[in-house]
């Protein structure tokens, strides 16, 4: 299995603080978004990690090359990235995970290092963190499931009224599914869908019959980072509560 962390956007709503670094390298608390997550990953047993960068990914390179010397990163570079979502993204380490599986991360993520051991023990060979019991509303990526924790949707688009809570952007890949997943996303890359979420393509194999569990992280801390206001909520409210990096 390999660590996949996706790092190719500009985070254009965290302007002017990623004016001349990525998302993923702004500090929070004694580390950075991304450094915390090698940490994690790291923690959890994972050091061969494909990173895709694009925006300003020498400073990347040589940050995880510098800070991270157990790390085996492999990087991928979207060259499109200004013009394409994740799953554009997430399509580039196709050839990175055949036969390997995979933890999926998006880059923008400060959460509890707890969350890793909660997927990989949890039975499931493919699965999501999900985080229950929280507001929702129009921006997250809701999950709809059944009884047994099976998801039936995920994305924007699911009413929070239906929704079992939100998808936080951390899943766990069997090589199988995973190779179910970028037969999806070839799809829709040939048909000219790169715009857009990678959820979309997690539907597609969910209505295709794939059976991805739902698993809730309970009081285990995480947050997405998408704006200044989410940046210095994090800060103030979610870093004294994790442990130092």
């Amino acid at each position: 299995m390999k660590g996949v962390i996706l790092a190719a956007g500009t985070a254009s709503r965290l302007r002017p603080l990623t004016d001349a670094l990525p998302k993923c390298l702004l500090p929070i608390g004694t580390g950075t978004l991304l450094g915390r997550t090698l940490d994690n990953l790291e923690t959890a047993g994972l050091r061969d990690v494909v990173i895709v960068t694009g925006y300003l990914e020498d400073k990347i390179k040589a940050h995880v090359r510098e800070r991270h010397p157990r790390i085996r990163p492999t990087f991928i570079t979207n060259s499109v990235y200004a013009s394409t979502n994740n799953i554009y993204s997430l399509w580039l380490v196709r050839e990175e995970i055949v036969r390997a599986g995979m933890l999926l991360l998006d880059s923008d993520i400060l959460f509890d290092s707890g969350i890793l051991e909660i997927l990989l023990r949890s039975g499931f060979p493919d699965c999501l963190a999900l985080k229950s019991g929280i507001p929702l509303g129009e921006e997250e990526i809701k999950v709809q499931a059944d009884a047994e924790g099976r998801v039936r949707k995920i994305g924007k688009n699911v009413p929070p009224a239906l929704a079992a809570g939100e998808s936080i952007g951390i899943e766990l890949f069997s090589p199988d599914l995973s190779d179910a997943l970028f037969k999806a996303i070839g799809r829709r890359v040939a048909a000219g869908d790169v715009n857009t979420f990678y959820e979309s393509a997690f539907q597609d194999v969910i209505d295709d019959g794939a059976a991805i569990r739902a698993v809730d992280i309970g009081g285990r801390l995480a947050v997405e980072i998408d704006t200044i206001d989410d940046y210095r909520s994090a800060e103030r409210d979610i870093v004294p509560l994790l442990p130092r990096s």
